[in-house]
């Protein structure tokens, strides 16, 4: 089977269409705050040129059949377009003047992961600073669900896409039309982004820093505009705003549907759902308990240090009041394991998901059963409904090659000079899109120090994270590319 290569290109060229109009929309800032316009006004020109002139060579294509795999190969050309020309802003601004550096903040905004390598947030210009928050509000839908709403400009069904951007778990449809279903997701983030701004503007936030935490909270990215991120803040009523919609963000945007919809018996009858909740309720308990004895603060400040944290590090959000790492060796090592939770699938949050570690430990009890019962046929149930094998291995298989990689990952980065905690923390952080890891990529720390070839390595396992690993891999089988 042949590429549909035209088609391809005009689609990339929409993405970076649509990536200059979005740095253009950060000029606002830079007139305002007296900054030059320069550098984010020739970045946008420049995309909205080159996306233009792709767009306009692919307008006249006959071929409007987009199969599976042109959605697979899109989704991966979309991300790399938009965080190459992502770059250009702060290369042309001199914020992050050397390339690599600079892909790296621009990759870890679009995938939401929030790891950094500013030293120095806060002197970086205002507008900069708007369109390194943007990079993670766009990213945090995904960029190709914002693709699949405005598809019909080129008459094409945006299924495909939809399916590369999201392989395996398939999220429950709210309307049989998928540009619907876009167009919701979209509203509903839109909606919650705005609100969740106008809430950090009645706890104090200027309107700069309440849009820029409102569109990095909703994206589950955690970009700040302050060098103590959130802690900067020392006020419970914002930490408590930005603990709800962390969680909301790391909700099924489904299930969130469906809440605002008042059809609160199907949010609570979602076996995710509630594994998350209780997930999140146990952990920051525990933790505050501890916190709490070990008389390092007051109850309620222990108790919203630990729940900030966890739901931070669960939801891959990466925002920090304290630094978890300096409590106790045992709790580091359990917010170590909760970087490979994840929140829910159809989610704005990277990471495993919680419905795939429910679907394995249901698989993992069942075998033990279906051992004693080998001609009985039991099936791993998921919401009252029967699961089908081939999504059980897909899970089984998701995880296997999840840890593989974070294994390859680790021996890899250890060849830089970090020290091992420094290279569990990066690879785990990196790959489950969170932003803070252990060790001198800590909470407190950031990423500037790790080498070129780190750096590198650690973009490539962002994507990989972001994009599910499988919708990466398939690139690397030499199936993927055979005619037929």
């Amino acid at each position: 089977m042949r590429f549909n290569y035209k088609l391809i290109s005009g689609i990339a060229g929409l993405l970076i269409l649509l990536n200059g109009a979005f740095m253009l929309l950060c000029l606002p800032f830079s007139i305002y705050y007296k900054e030059s316009i320069y550098p984010l006004g020739i970045s946008g020109l420049i995309a909205l040129s080159i996306g233009g002139s792709l767009w306009f060579y692919a307008r006249n294509n006959d071929n409007r059949d987009l199969k599976k795999k042109d959605g697979y190969l899109i989704v991966i050309l979309g991300w790399l377009s938009m965080s190459l020309f992502g770059t250009l802003p702060y290369l042309l601004s001199g914020a992050i003047p050397d390339f690599t550096e600079a892909f790296f903040e621009t990759i870890s905004g679009f995938t939401t992961t929030g790891a950094t390598i500013l030293t120095d947030i806060e002197s970086v210009e205002k507008g900069i600073l708007f369109w390194r928050s943007l990079t993670q509000w766009i990213g945090g839908m995904g960029i190709i669900v914002l693709a699949v709403a405005i598809l019909p400009i080129l008459g094409i069904g945006g299924m495909q896409l939809f399916v590369a951007e999201a392989p395996g778990i398939s999220p429950d449809k709210m309307k049989p039309r998928i540009k619907d279903v876009a167009m919701r997701l979209w509203l509903i983030y839109l909606g919650l982004t705005l609100t969740e701004m106008v809430l950090l503007m009645f706890g104090g936030m200027t309107f700069y820093d309440a849009i820029n935490h409102a569109l990095t909270t909703m994206a589950t990215g955690g970009f700040s505009t302050k060098n103590a991120s959130v802690a900067y803040y020392d006020s419970a009523y914002i930490q408590y705003v930005m603990i709800i919609f962390m969680f909301l963000a790391g909700t099924n945007f489904a299930i969130t549907y469906y809440g605002l919809k008042g059809k609160f018996g199907k949010v609570w009858g979602n076996e995710e759902f509630r594994n998350y909740f209780i997930l999140v309720v146990v952990l920051a308990l525990g933790i505050s308990f501890f916190v709490f004895s070990a008389e390092w603060s007051g109850f309620e400040k222990s108790f919203r240090d630990s729940l900030f944290q966890v739901v931070s590090v669960i939801t891959t959000t990466g925002y920090i009041t304290a630094d978890y790492t300096a409590w106790a060796p045992f709790v580091t090592i359990i917010f170590f394991l909760m970087m490979f939770l994840g929140a829910s699938a159809g989610s704005t949050s990277g990471g495993i998901k919680v419905v795939r570690h429910t679907l394995l430990f249901k698989n993992s009890f069942l075998e033990m059963k279906r051992q004693l019962h080998p001609s009985a046929v039991i099936p791993v149930r998921l919401n009252g409904k029967a699961v089908s094998r081939d999504i059980t291995y897909n899970v089984l298989a998701f995880v296997m090659i999840y840890f593989l990689i974070f294994a390859i990952g680790v021996f890899l980065i250890s060849f830089t000079g970090v020290d091992f905690d420094t290279a569990l923390g990066a690879v785990a952080t990196c790959l489950g899109n969170i932003g803070p890891g252990l060790g001198t990529v800590g909470p407190v720390n950031n990423f500037a120090h790790i080498t070129p070839f780190g750096k590198w390595l650690l973009s490539f396992l962002m994507l990989l994270g972001r994009l599910e690993l499988f919708t990466v891999l398939m690139l690397f089988n030499p199936n993927f590319w055979k005619r037929y």
